[in-house]
């Protein structure tokens, strides 16, 4: 492949079919579906997607693409030469009549909460998300409570979605080579939790971790300490507990309470 790769992209094509083979049997569209690939590079797995005949909707920033994904492109295959993130995603969609929605995307490191966040804020609600990022990254997203991993992106991705990390990818499934190894990650959507009013949970879950070595005495010393203990008991907790060993469960009942 003679192909200028540029490092303000995080340019790191996957080359390895056992993986691309891999990714794919993890989702199984129909025909009336649609699939959103974020980053699709030199096209070896959207050439695989294109093979479910349904609609595939692929984004790509690097216009020297265009050399390997223009002949991919159909009346079920649609090209975004542009920023996933400066899209209006709702919009690009508005003309395609789906039933499901899957993502499929190879994210660099920098970017991959923003586009996480982005799929959350547009609503786009996704059956499900297999992206593949850097493995500390996985790491951290899917870890549990009372990890050293687990951390504020973790609570907040897991009221939306389930998470799992499915594998691990070396660094040689990749051209050019990266310095860090990958995994991928599945994320199924959701809405199975009642919480009252989002922006208060989201808040409480932003201070409760502002302090990472810090007590939840401390990070909340803003809040009604009362009421929190009283919810903490119940679960063995006090406010003498990190953030960390809090499940999702537990941040949702104070918010409510709140």
């Amino acid at each position: 492949m003679n192909f200028n790769f540029k490092k303000k992209f995080g340019q790191n094509f996957l080359i390895d079919q056992n993986i691309l083979n891999k990714i794919i049997a993890e989702v199984s569209p129909n025909e009336e579906d649609l699939i959103i690939e974020i980053g699709a590079g030199s096209g070896n797995l959207t050439k695989q997607l294109i093979n479910y005949n349904c609609h595939l909707l692929a984004y790509e920033i690097d216009l020297d693409t265009k050399q390997y994904l223009e002949p991919l492109t159909s009346d079920k295959t649609q090209i975004i030469y542009n920023d996933f993130l400066k899209r209006n995603i709702q919009e690009d969609l508005s003309e395609i009549t789906y039933k499901n929605l899957y993502v499929i995307a190879n994210l660099p490191y920098y970017i991959t909460t923003p586009i996480i966040e982005k799929i959350i804020q547009e609503d786009l609600k996704p059956q499900k998300m297999l992206l593949m990022v850097q493995k500390e990254v996985a790491d951290r997203i899917s870890s549990q409570p009372k990890s050293r991993d687990y951390g504020y992106i973790t609570v907040y991705l897991n009221y939306f979605f389930e998470i799992r990390k499915l594998f691990n990818v070396g660094k040689t499934s990749f051209k050019p080579v990266p310095k860090v190894e990958s995994a991928i990650l599945e994320f199924t959507y959701h809405n199975k939790y009642n919480c009252k009013n989002e922006v208060v949970l989201f808040q409480l879950m932003k201070d409760a971790f502002q302090f990472k070595r810090k007590n939840l005495n401390n990070n909340l010393s803003n809040y009604d300490k009362e009421l929190i203990s009283q919810i903490l008991s119940k679960y063995g907790l006090s406010l003498t507990s990190r953030a960390e060993e809090l499940p999702i469960e537990v941040f949702i009942e104070i918010a409510n309470s709140l």
